[in-house]
């Protein structure tokens, strides 16, 4: 039986090393690479015959292919024929509902790396998708509606402090061009991501470019 060929990427050499012996358990499996950042993951794929890649949603920001979204969309449009597993400790409906339309074969929490990569890997030998971590509405339109009410629930400083963040301005950068302090400005930004539902600023970013909230 031909095994499949498995890249990594993850940049936490524990987790590299953990998933590793995982995946090595499964003997229709074989790890042929792991990256800590997204250049490292292409590098590869563009070098190796790859089947598989299992790679974190959250990885160095100072890649041209990014990590996240960014990152799935290259590999499905660059790499079509390669599977993608994302690991993340992200549990928005929104961000996992786009992972699945973008095609991904599954999303593991990492919380649950341990009880379900086995079952994922099952699944994926046999051709079929993982289903754990997938939101319970994959509706475009609920999704669009439920942002909406979280986005429509902001209040106008927060408004503007995610409008001057997502443009490309620090919360020191904000907070000297307001004659305010940071942490004023990083508390009405953090209050802004809760109602968002978002829990980094990777996330956040994702969200407000995926939907051209200030487009």
């Amino acid at each position: 039986m031909k095994k499949l060929h498995v890249v990594i990427a993850d940049d936490h050499p524990i987790v590299l090393l953990g998933v590793r012996e995982l995946i090595e358990r499964d003997e229709r499996f074989c790890v042929v690479g792991e990256a800590v950042c997204s250049n490292e993951l292409i590098n590869l794929l563009e070098r190796h015959s790859v089947d598989l890649v299992i790679t974190d949603f959250n990885m160095p920001a100072d890649s041209p292919y990014g990590d996240g979204l960014k990152l799935v969309e290259y590999l499905k449009r660059h790499f079509p024929t390669v599977k993608v597993l994302v690991l993340t400790m992200i549990s928005s409906p929104l961000i996992l509902t786009r992972l699945h339309e973008l095609g991904v074969v599954g999303v593991i929490q990492k919380s649950q790396l341990h009880n379900e990569i086995q079952v994922a890997l099952k699944a994926i030998a046999r051709g079929n998708p993982f289903q754990s971590a997938r939101p319970v509405s994959s509706s475009v339109m609920e999704s669009n509606a439920v942002l909406d009410d979280r986005f429509a629930s902001l209040s106008p400083k927060e408004h503007e402090i995610l409008r001057l963040f997502v443009s490309g301005q620090s919360v020191s950068d904000i907070a000297r061009n307001q004659s305010r302090s940071a942490k004023t400005i990083s508390t009405q930004k953090k209050s802004a991501m809760r109602k968002l539902e978002v829990n980094s600023d990777q996330d956040l970013l994702t969200y407000c470019f995926e939907r051209k909230l200030f487009s």
